[in-house]
């Protein structure tokens, strides 16, 4: 008889001994199952968070783990120079980069955008951005729309020409359009002991408008929450009018600015002067730069840090706009870690387990395999005939715990994060409603992730399921098989 007839005849005729491999399998199928249900599900909301993040990474002083070194009286900081910057811009994995010169100008004549008429969101000053990319990384980032003008050119920003975009809230205070002259008119005031503010000199800065833009909101999600809605809400008003009030210039011209404005701020106080003295500023290159890096894919953040952070001077770090989700994303990465270890646990005692059952069954059907052999089947067939009920038997209970599994996943993961033992860690991390930095600012929150969580069938679920299983399902044979191939059939029939 066929070998292949006889392992399912010899399924159908030993009903006992199929059930208990059956059920051995479908139990420890279910926790398999259930475990990489929940950890599928963990690396679809990561994946899917990040993708939404965008891959973007910028260069900072890392204070979080240096905070000893920066509390040195003697600490001398190295300065992010243009040229490392340029060299890391050539990264393969690199789209395109900027690198701005940052500035603060408190106005008198110019008028700053507005939410109200209080003025509740506005400032009495101006963020001056240089840029070195002509398109304007914010713009290609869609953080800001053009309504009205263009960008500059690299002539522009190779020349360092006295042109600027504004927003459409400042063009409408001020009654400016695109092709005017605009005085940015740089105030520097200095405090009397009684705190009182006195105005040392104003220093002007003539521009000419070549664009306005307008800040593009984010719509905002609908949460339960009152207090962390109206919370969100304020922080967004507020980060909208900084976007508002920031003025668009090439990087030449905002440094070349800060110099003249810091020499005659020397010259015109004293006590400035000697607090810049002491500090060893006063030769300060006023050249300093964040630079902000757009990667071809959210896939290669960890790539680009591992190639750029041997280049960068001490103290300073790569910062991802992906870091956001490792740091508030503590729950995810505890149940990724805990069905990971479920996993490799399961896969093992399935090993284990349905290895002894399976030779346990072997030894009492010596006789019957020892007759196969006498009668001068070859050990291959006998061999050939094991695995086959192995895996008729196993496929069924695997695809049985497929979906029983999955519905297993659902349950223990949603008590998991229901529990003191994963709100722990979203607890510590609430305050950081919002993360704000060159990167841009975003307002994910841990509900956020804890709501994009959900355990579903996927096609990647199905497919590494029945690979796990499977695959533990015929090594579990190995024992069994070697136990054949020592069988002497004499001895048996003797």
């Amino acid at each position: 008889m066929n070998f292949i007839k006889r392992a399912l005849l010899s399924v159908a005729r030993k009903k006992g001994k199929s059930i208990i491999l059956f059920s051995v399998i479908f139990i420890l199928g279910n926790v398999i199952a259930g475990a990489i249900a929940i950890q599928q599900s963990t690396q679809n909301v990561e994946k899917n968070v990040k993708s939404q993040l965008g891959g973007m990474a910028t260069i900072e002083l890392d204070y979080e783990n240096n905070q000893d070194k920066f509390m040195e009286a003697d600490l001398v900081i190295e300065n992010l120079t243009e040229e490392k910057i340029k060299t890391i811009g050539e990264s393969p994995y690199v789209k395109y980069y900027d690198y701005n010169s940052v500035s603060w100008a408190e106005t008198k004549s110019l008028k700053t955008a507005s939410m109200d008429e209080e003025n509740m969101y506005g400032s009495s000053g101006f963020n001056l951005k240089g840029s070195n990319y002509p398109k304007i990384l914010d713009v290609e980032e869609k953080n800001i729309k053009i309504t009205d003008g263009t960008v500059f050119t690299q002539d522009d920003i190779d020349n360092g020409k006295n042109v600027a975009l504004i927003s459409t809230g400042v063009a409408e205070a001020n009654g400016l359009s695109v092709g005017d002259q605009m005085i940015i008119d740089r105030v520097a005031n200095d405090y009397t002991e009684s705190g009182e503010t006195k105005e040392l000199f104003k220093m002007d800065i003539p521009v000419e408008i070549i664009g306005i833009f307008e800040p593009v909101t984010v719509e905002m999600k609908d949460s339960s929450d009152e207090d962390s809605n109206s919370m969100a809400m304020d922080q967004q008003q507020y980060m909208s009018m900084e976007q508002m009030n920031t003025i668009y210039l090439p990087n030449k011209v905002v440094i070349e600015n800060d110099k003249a404005f810091s020499d005659k701020y020397m010259e015109e106080s004293p006590t400035y002067a000697e607090s810049m003295a002491e500090s060893g500023l006063e030769e300060e290159t006023y050249e300093y730069y964040t630079p902000v890096y757009v990667l071809n894919s959210v896939d290669d953040v960890e790539a680009f840090k591992e190639e750029t952070e041997p280049l960068l001077p001490p103290l300073y770090a790569v910062k991802a706009s992906t870091d956001q989700y490792d740091q508030i994303g503590g729950s995810m990465n505890s149940l990724s870690k805990i069905s990971g270890y479920v996993v490799t646990i399961a896969v093992a005692a399935a090993l284990l387990i349905i290895s002894l059952v399976v030779l346990l069954f072997m030894r009492d059907r010596k006789h019957e395999l020892g007759i196969y052999l006498s009668l001068g089947d070859k050990r291959g067939h006998v061999m050939g005939q094991i695995i086959i009920e192995m895996v008729l038997i196993s496929g069924i209970a695997l695809v049985l715990s497929l979906i029983s599994g999955n519905f297993l996943g659902k349950i223990v993961s949603d008590s998991l994060l229901n529990s003191d033992i994963l709100t722990t860690a979203n607890d510590s991390m609430d305050m950081m409603y919002y993360a704000g930095s060159s990167l841009g600012v975003s307002d994910l929150t841990t509900a956020d992730i804890m709501n994009s969580y959900k355990v579903e069938f996927s096609l990647g679920y199905v497919v590494t399921y029945l690979v796990v299983g499977l695959a533990t399902t015929l090594l579990s044979a190995i024992v069994p098989l070697l136990y054949i191939v020592r069988l002497n059939p004499k001895k048996i029939m003797m």
